[in-house]
């Protein structure tokens, strides 16, 4: 994993023979998608020592020499007191778990949460933007569900093939198997995540209304153009919500704890369970929704409005349990909402990857836009839910819609697509695409708030059992040198690119230990959990826990099929997904490096706050990232 890549890198004679070797014991086997899983090594717990050695260095570009003498004496009086015996419960718990880390991650970072899901925990993802296959709403429905349940099956079936990386080493899969007929039900401290064995139909939302969906016949599963027909019964059925029913996706959005008391006192009798029951065990919820927005990569064209759909449509027509809803737009435009409680980004960009090259790369319409081929069958038409809402239960319902308002309207959301460059010019200067991403990031951040903050990037443990993901923390000593000396009019070039290139090995290097299980914060945050366990203060863990991740960053995953070569595909290209700003002070910003020539980024902060501003902070990451050409333009080497 540590060595290095791209052109002219040398790999070491120890790794050429590992890799050799197990190439050889693999190639007589084509594993299935859990065949690694009693094979993959379990997360190592790093010691204290370590941890806290790099949790200074990180914290020193963010601390004026006062406050780093301060953090130091308390860190060291952490490592030698109460840290120690910490870990040793720690130790312990990793002897018996098959992963230190991740039920308790699942558990208090998204299931105990009381705040709304929508935008604050859920995510999104985004349509090819060149392509337009069909304006037919219902052959795009049609088409995409079918794709997903053809990803269910490789699923059942461990048809899909593990993730290797480079080819070689397996990644955890443990993650795909919630993806399809899961939900998350609210409870009054914590709620649960319950998946169901199989399930033979959808939920659809459409015009307030939700309809259960039959998408299997006599065992079969529909084919796009009886799927269409089901979905154009939809579109076609001009049946009234009833009472209540318009808003109650609002339920989802809003708190938890008045959901959790509002499903138990009016959802669990009567004909309000059975339609309950049928969203919970639905295999997804599809959202044929009765507007369109502009999505295209016509210069000029503003994208905003189709993100903020994707993110958090009207506050409440969506429902945001769900592991994902696709969303079917009007003029045929698609995209998801996911909630992050049952699996990371990377494995629903896997299953949207799927859905995007069976959509877009095989004949899937006529003429007219409709879905190829004949219906065999004339499938069981769709059931409208029925739901008996009380007047109390409509108050519940308001008051979660207006907390979903207040929420939706404060986002600033804003995505940009650059096209002057991409990770084509990266790898010719021998840098990593996501270390220069990241540097720029540094850079724009520092021209948008005079100053450094702590900076989030996820990446991925899933070399390791059931792991899930680590920090990596780009704003490094490195990295603000760097920034600096660009801000610096006396400095030269020659010393911003040598500075820039060791900001960038420290980043692949802090992305390299975070995946070998050598992180800073999925520790600390376990050492926090076993003092709140044991009732034992550490007023270190309080202040290192308690900190603003002021710069939330992730990088959206593309490739995993092996099927969607940009290159030879560059109309396919999607604008990747995004989330919402984690600080009520920062940005979130979601990044996908799409071909060589092309990176969107999706930036969210609050309109409420006074200090960030969307487009001005996307703005600078343009500017960043045009100054960095320039300068690196300026040599050959």
């Amino acid at each position: 994993m540590y060595e290095e890549r791209g052109r002219g890198a040398k790999m070491s004679l120890t790794s050429k023979v590992w890799l050799m070797t197990v190439k050889l014991l693999s190639q007589f086997s084509s594993p299935m998608l859990y065949s690694f899983q009693g094979s993959l090594p379990s997360l190592p717990v790093p010691s204290v020592e370590d941890t806290m050695t790099r949790y200074l260095r990180s914290v020193r570009p963010l601390l004026n020499d006062e406050e780093y003498a301060r953090m130091e004496r308390h860190a060291k009086e952490f490592q030698g007191g109460i840290g120690r015996k910490l870990q040793k419960y720690l130790i312990l718990k990793s002897w018996w778990a098959t992963n230190y880390v991740s039920d308790w991650w699942e558990e208090y970072v998204y299931l105990r949460g009381r705040a709304p899901i929508m935008i604050n925990s859920n995510f999104y993802g985004t349509d090819a933007i060149v392509v337009h296959p069909t304006f037919v709403q219902a052959a795009r429905a049609a088409n995409v569900t079918y794709s997903a349940f053809l990803f269910r099956r490789l699923i059942d079936r461990q048809q899909l093939k593990p993730i290797m990386v480079s080819g070689t080493v397996p990644l955890c899969s443990a993650q795909y198997e919630r993806t399809f007929n899961t939900t998350r039900v609210p409870g009054i401290d914590t709620d649960r995540l319950v998946h169901f064995g199989d399930s033979m139909h959808i939920v659809v939302i459409h015009n307030g209304r939700y309809f259960k969906v039959p998408c299997y016949y006599k065992g079969q599963l529909l084919t796009p153009p009886e799927l269409q027909i089901q979905f154009q019964r939809i579109l076609d059925d001009d049946v009234k919500p009833d009472e209540g029913e318009e808003l109650m996706g609002a339920l989802t959005a809003g708190e938890r704890r008045p959901w959790a008391m509002a499903r138990e006192k009016f959802f669990t009798t009567g004909v309000n369970r059975a339609s309950l029951q049928a969203i919970d065990r639905a295999a997804f919820v599809l959202s044929l929704e009765t507007e369109s927005q502009d999505y295209n990569a016509d210069k000029g064209t503003d994208l905003d409005g189709f993100v903020r759909t994707m993110l958090h449509g009207k506050g409440h027509d969506r429902w945001y349990d769900k592991s994902f809803n696709v969303i079917v737009m009007a003029n045929g435009k698609i995209g998801f909402n996911a909630e992050h409680g049952w699996a990371d980004a990377a494995i629903a960009s896997h299953m949207w990857e799927f859905i995007m090259v069976q959509d877009l790369l095989k004949p899937c319409y006529d003429e007219s836009g409709n879905c190829m081929g004949e219906a065999r069958v004339n499938p069981l038409a769709p059931v409208k839910l029925r739901w008996s809402l009380s007047k109390e239960c409509q108050a519940v319902i308001e008051t979660s819609y207006k907390v979903a308002q207040a929420l939706l309207n404060d986002v600033d959301l804003h995505l940009i697509m650059f096209d002057d460059y991409g990770k084509g010019f990266m790898k010719k200067k021998h840098l990593s695409p996501d270390a220069y991403i990241q540097m720029a990031l540094q850079l724009a951040y520092y021209r948008d708030a005079g100053k450094f903050n702590l900076t989030y990037e996820a990446s991925m443990t899933r070399l390791f059992k059931e792991g899930r993901t680590e920090t990596v923390r780009p704003c490094t000593i490195e990295s603000a040198a760097w920034v600096k000396a660009m801000e610096n009019p006396k400095e030269t070039d020659a010393t911003r690119i040598e500075l820039l290139d060791k900001a960038c090995r420290r980043h692949q290097r802090g992305y390299q230990d975070a995946m070998c299980g050598k992180g800073i914060d999925r520790h600390l945050f376990c050492l926090y959990v076993i003092s709140k366990y044991l009732e034992v203060d550490s007023p270190f863990l309080n202040e290192v826990l308690s900190e603003p991740w002021r710069l939330s960053t992730s990088q959206t995953p593309h490739g995993q099929t092996g099927k969607l070569d940009l290159t030879e595909h560059p109309e396919c290209v999607s604008a990747g997904g995004g989330f919402g700003p984690v600080a009520d002070d920062g940005y979130g910003v979601s990044y996908i490096i799409a071909g060589e020539n092309n990176i969107f980024f999706h930036v969210s902060s609050k309109k409420s706050s006074s200090v960030t501003n969307s487009k001005g902070f996307a703005r600078n990451i343009r500017k960043a990232l045009n100054d960095m050409k320039t300068l690196l333009s300026s040599t050959k080497k």
